[in-house]
C-alpha cells in the first residue's frame, strides 16, 4: 500500500511543478517545430505550378457549370411563377 501512495504523490509533483507556459518549455516546444520543419520534403516548382493550374481550371469549370444550372433553375422557376 505504501509504495501505490507513493508513485501516485511523485506523479502529482510531477504535473505540479511543469508547467505548459514555462519559458524552457517554450522554447523546448520551438525547438520541436524547427526539427519538425526540417523532416518537410518541399514540392518542386514544376509540381507546384502544375497542381495550382489544376486547381485553377477546376474552380473555373466548377464555376461555369454551377452558373449554368443556377441561370437554368432561375428561368425555370420564373416561367412558372408567370
Amino acid at each position: 500500500m505504501a509504495a501505490k501512495g507513493k508513485s501516485k504523490n511523485k506523479g502529482a509533483v510531477k504535473t505540479e511543478k511543469m508547467s505548459v507556459f514555462s519559458p524552457t518549455q517554450i522554447k523546448t516546444f520551438f525547438g520541436e517545430v524547427k526539427t519538425e520543419f526540417m523532416k518537410i520534403v518541399w514540392p518542386d516548382k514544376k509540381m507546384t505550378l502544375g497542381l495550382t493550374g489544376i486547381v485553377v481550371v477546376l474552380a473555373l469549370v466548377l464555376s461555369i457549370y454551377l452558373g449554368s444550372v443556377d441561370l437554368l433553375l432561375g428561368k425555370v422557376v420564373s416561367s412558372f411563377l408567370r
